[in-house]
């Protein structure tokens, strides 16, 4: 059964591991190595679907495979998806999530609420999230994610 401080820890996790991929920006194999380790680590693309849509997505918006999240994350002359800049070698300081509410039932876990996202100014980005998770062999994997910015008139 999950927990409510998983959840929380994973995104944790989640966060610091979007900053790092950041920080590896200028070190193109070292970053594409690590951005693949955290999909391999956090998301469930080795066990099953995964529905992704992340935030800055126009055309291609929905990313079904780990080839496809890794083009968003980190983009490149081999990028899946053209219209992909790299979301995560932005880059970013900071990733804070707050959580609007958690649902626990048994091995499945959904969150929902805002992530900020802060530059190397200190601006931060608002987010909103859901995330979906799921228990494999002991660990959370995320395996729905859909990110949007906030409505605006």
């Amino acid at each position: 059964m999950i927990n409510k401080e998983q959840v929380k820890e994973s995104q944790e996790v989640w966060g610091n591991g979007v900053v790092k991929i950041g920080s590896l920006k200028e070190d193109r194999a070292a970053c594409e190595e690590y951005a693949s380790e955290f999909l391999d680590n956090l998301y469930a693309f080795e066990n099953g679907e995964v529905l992704f849509k992340p935030t800055k997505c126009e055309i291609e918006q929905f990313r079904p495979t780990k080839n496809q999240a890794l083009s968003y994350f980190i983009a490149g002359d081999d990028r899946a998806c053209n219209e992909d800049k790299g979301f995560a070698i932005n880059p970013w300081t900071k990733v804070r999530f707050e959580n609007s509410g958690i649902i626990i039932d048994g091995d499945r876990a959904i969150a929902m609420g805002n992530y900020h996202f802060t530059d190397l100014s200190g601006s931060e980005a608002k987010v909103e999230y859901t995330f979906g998770y799921k228990l494999i062999d002991g660990k959370l994997k995320i395996d729905l994610h859909h990110s949007s910015f906030p409505y605006s008139h």
